[in-house]
């Protein structure tokens, strides 16, 4: 078994019970191949050798008939089983990544390859583990008791079936790895595809601006063409694969009728079981030709998980999980001690060593260029990012050690592009505190300056915005995230650029308005406007990555 195959049986852990349910029921499909065969041997040499009745056949018949019932029922249940353990895991998966992105955990994906993994990719994984799993206890069960009970009956076709099995399993192996390599070589084709067409839908405006979406275009269109190659050449083997193993199948159930044939004539087996082994043949073998072929329908799944899981958090072990009480910001300073942050790729550190201190009530600004870690640092105070070095603390008490839900609460926010969410302006301001009454809305509107044109607006605070609602400019959107966060009551602010894209007379009223929310409350400002920042009581230039000396303005908040 491959490191990837025992990462993915770690995963199936939620699906326990169905996949020893799946184990079950391979149990007994194992013992009713076995009873069919030999009562449908029965009934053929009662009829055509002993000149058997009707009536004296008429229990064997219905124990037949009972036999292919139950073995049918069996087979129903045992692909009900391992789809309902498969929709468990990928339950389980997804969530799990999502988790592990809202606790911080940067991915090592980019945004195209994790979303194909996330989604295309759990897809793949359904056959995985609804099939490959459940098909490879079958094809351990079936042919052991296959070969144990055709040993009791004929030992030389035993050893005969026992030499040619093997073969089949050599043939798997030598044709998996094939398949493996060019199953990885199209999830490889698919996530750039992916990676690439994001990219481009992200950026039409500005491709249409300078007249480049005809290459891109061309560009989608070449590697949709790689795609479709590396799928036929897959799809080839898979074919080779069948033909194969239906070759090694044929041949070891042809000299297993040859063998029974020659002893039949030297009279050293009765007719009813060499005719019972002569069905059995057939069955020991078609387990393992499933299991090639669920092993090619599930080889996108396993090529997805080599991505998905490098960035899914190992589950917890079971039992509570202990935090710390949520400090209060009122209460006691916040503080980044010491702290390194760095992003896979990136060649130097976004935070190195940041030690910044935000007293009870004090508003901070926080100036510096494009890409100094200015975001970084809000997340890492948000608790979307966990520092490599150095710790964030309030009041003394590690926030590692803190539930982030709790800590979260205490916190307000305006990320530097507040997201729109398509629901009415009531609910987008509403995000955070859910059963705020519509004139808690309206003072956070005014607070952000934003009332007259919600106010303009059709349906007022009912209006649609966001995806398929009505489209609002990016400082009315600015604005408006803005009032989300001011209408949480929390102790700490954290405002990322929140006169991004305002004219000047907007960015002014909109300073006043954080003016008059940050009295009593600890807010960092990040902002590259010299004037809003003056309104601080303290400024941190932050510039590759790096804290300069924090210089005094003489303001307090």
């Amino acid at each position: 078994m491959s490191a990837i195959d025992r990462e993915l049986v770690r995963a199936s852990r939620p699906a326990r019970v169905q996949l020893a349910t799946a184990v079950a029921l391979g149990a007994c499909a194992a013992a009713l191949t076995v009873a069919q065969a030999a009562l449908l041997a029965h009934v053929v040499t009662a009829a055509f050798l002993r000149h058997a009745t009707p009536a004296s056949l008429t229990p064997a018949l219905l124990a037949l008939a009972g036999v292919a019932l139950a073995r049918g029922l069996v087979a129903a249940g045992f692909e009900l089983s391992g789809r309902a353990g498969a929709a468990r895991v990928m339950s389980d998966l997804r969530g799990r990544l999502v988790l592990g992105l809202a606790r911080g955990r940067r991915p090592s994906a980019t945004a195209g390859a994790l979303a194909a993994a996330a989604v295309q990719g759990v897809d793949a994984l359904q056959d995985y583990f609804a099939r490959y799993l459940p098909q490879v206890v079958l094809s351990a069960l079936v042919p052991l008791a296959v070969l144990a009970y055709v040993a009791t009956l004929d030992p030389v076709v035993a050893l005969v079936l026992a030499v040619t099995v093997p073969l089949i399993v050599v043939f798997m192996v030598l044709i998996g790895r094939g398949t493996a390599a060019l199953a990885n070589a199209r999830w490889r084709t698919l996530t750039a595809l992916s990676a690439h067409f994001l990219d481009v839908v992200e950026g039409l405006e500005t491709l249409r601006a300078h007249a480049r979406e005809q290459a891109q275009a061309q560009t989608l269109a070449g590697v949709g063409e790689r795609l479709r190659r590396e799928t036929m050449a897959t799809l080839r083997v898979g074919f080779l694969s069948a033909l194969v193993l239906e070759l090694v199948a044929m041949l070891g159930t042809a000299l297993a009728a040859v063998t029974i044939g020659l002893q039949l004539v030297r009279g050293a087996i009765g007719l009813e079981a060499g005719l019972t082994v002569l069905l059995l043949a057939p069955e020991l073998y078609l387990p393992l030709r499933q299991l090639g072929s669920q092993f090619h329908a599930a080889a996108d799944g396993v090529a997805a998980a080599r991505t998905l899981l490098e960035d899914i958090p190992a589950p917890r072990a079971a039992g509570p999980v202990h935090h710390s009480a949520a400090p209060d910001p009122a209460r006691g300073p916040v503080r980044l001690e010491g702290v390194t942050l760095a992003y896979p790729g990136r060649g130097g550190p976004a935070l190195a060593g940041v030690d910044l201190t935000l007293a009870p009530g004090e508003l901070v600004a926080l100036t510096g260029p494009s890409g100094a870690g200015k975001s970084t640092l809000a997340a890492l105070l948000l608790g979307l990012l966990e520092p490599d070095g150095g710790r964030v603390a309030c009041a003394g008490v590690d926030l590692a050690g803190v539930d982030p839900a709790a800590w979260r609460a205490r916190v307000a926010w305006l990320p530097q592009r507040p997201t729109l969410f398509a629901a009415s302006v009531a609910d987008n301001v509403r995000l955070a505190v859910p059963g705020a009454s519509r004139e808690a809305v309206w003072r956070a509107l005014r607070a952000a300056r934003i009332d007259d044109v919600v106010a303009g607006l059709p349906r007022g605070l009912d209006t649609l915005v966001g995806e398929g609602g009505r489209a609002l400019s990016a400082g009315q959107a600015q604005r408006l995230g803005l009032a989300r966060a001011l209408l949480r009551d929390a102790p700490l602010l954290i405002l990322d650029e929140p006169t991004a894209h305002l004219d000047e007379e907007s960015a002014a009223a909109v300073g006043e308005a954080i003016a008059e929310a940050a009295v009593g409350r600890t807010t960092l400002l990040i902002t590259h406007r010299g004037a809003l920042a003056q309104t601080a009581g303290r400024i941190a230039e932050l510039e590759g990555g790096r804290l300069r000396e924090a210089l005094a303005t003489g303001i307090t908040a």
